[in-house]
């Protein structure tokens, strides 16, 4: 069975401690989350670390692989439930995978740029077969504009795309997904 058809990955919500210090983060704080590949796995974790933290230079340590990153402010646990990255941090996690030739987080990529395409922070200027090509909104389009950013398209079975899409709902939690359902729900 391939990887990308495996079940979903579980990432938890914040923990609400720094992976650094182990000391709580307070509400109102910045945190940086960090979506991790420990060595040896198949699975994402979500470690939280205080931006005070990140900034000093601390990350996931080796051999753990850094998937992702993007900030937030913690909360008050009583607090209704908030998408979990902002707009922006989606776009920064979008960006952080451009380069990347591993099948999972071309995957990832390819359900991340439909979720961005359906909030209208990505137009989707050409599709083919296997690619699609696509601009962030408010750009010029080239040659006055930056280039289309190619966005591969893996080839997912429904399956696969329900297991990407379980792993962005763990990070995104009330965010409509493709094909209209509300994630958190």
């Amino acid at each position: 069975m391939s990887r990308l058809n495996s079940p979903g990955y579980q990432i938890g919500q914040s923990s609400g401690v720094c992976a650094s210090t182990g000391r709580r983060l307070e509400v109102g704080e910045q945190f940086v989350a960090a979506l991790v590949e420990p060595d040896g796995t198949d699975e994402l974790a979500r470690l939280d670390f205080s931006l005070i933290a990140w900034e000093e230079g601390s990350r996931p340590a080796p051999p753990t692989r850094l998937f992702g990153f993007w900030k937030g402010v913690v909360v008050l646990p009583s607090s209704r439930p908030q998408t979990l990255i902002d707009d922006d941090g989606l776009i920064d996690l979008f960006e952080q995978l451009a380069e990347q030739t591993d099948p999972r987080r071309l995957a990832f990529r390819f359900v991340l740029a439909l979720i961005l395409v359906r909030k209208r922070l990505l137009v989707v200027e050409e599709s083919r077969p296997g690619m699609m090509l696509v601009r962030l909104r408010g750009t010029a389009r080239p040659p006055e504009g930056p280039a289309y950013i190619p966005v591969a398209d893996p080839g997912l079975d429904d399956d696969a795309i329900d297991g990407v899409i379980e792993q962005l709902e763990a990070v995104m939690p009330g965010v409509t997904l493709p094909g209209g359902q509300e994630s958190g729900a």
